[in-house]
């Protein structure tokens, strides 16, 4: 049975003043089938291109800390310790950081997993 479920891009924009941006992860989010995870892309090379003196120590703590929310660990702190919607309306709430979520978009699905790992390949993997 089919169930709605929603999901956002994220981000890594180095010089939010240019706009510029490189798509570096997914977050899905089906509340009828209880499900919220993350796919986050390891490699930060592009993101480099934009600008070689980004600070990717502290893009990768902000990725680990998405993970850590997602999976309400509770190195992420109180808002692990929160109901999964609110985990992803936390995720996915604009911001201007060097780590930014894209607009929300809804779709419907038998499996969330495999929607995020389809996401993941078309919005986040280098084109081949």
């Amino acid at each position: 049975m089919p169930h709605t479920y929603e999901w956002a891009v994220l981000r890594v924009v180095p010089r939010v003043e240019r706009c510029e941006f490189v798509n570096v992860g997914v977050v899905v989010y089906c509340q009828a089938l209880d499900y919220l995870a993350c796919s986050v892309a390891d490699d930060l090379g592009r993101a480099l291109s934009l600008d070689p003196t980004l600070d990717v120590e502290g893009v990768r703590a902000h990725l680990d800390a998405v993970r850590a929310v997602c999976e309400g660990s509770p190195e992420a702190g109180a808002n692990g310790a929160r109901k999964q919607g609110e985990r992803f309306r936390w995720l996915v709430a604009p911001r201007s950081t060097v780590v930014q979520p894209s607009p929300v978009h809804t779709g419907i699905t038998e499996s969330p997993e495999a929607e995020l790992a389809d996401l993941a390949a078309r919005m986040v993997a280098p084109p081949s």
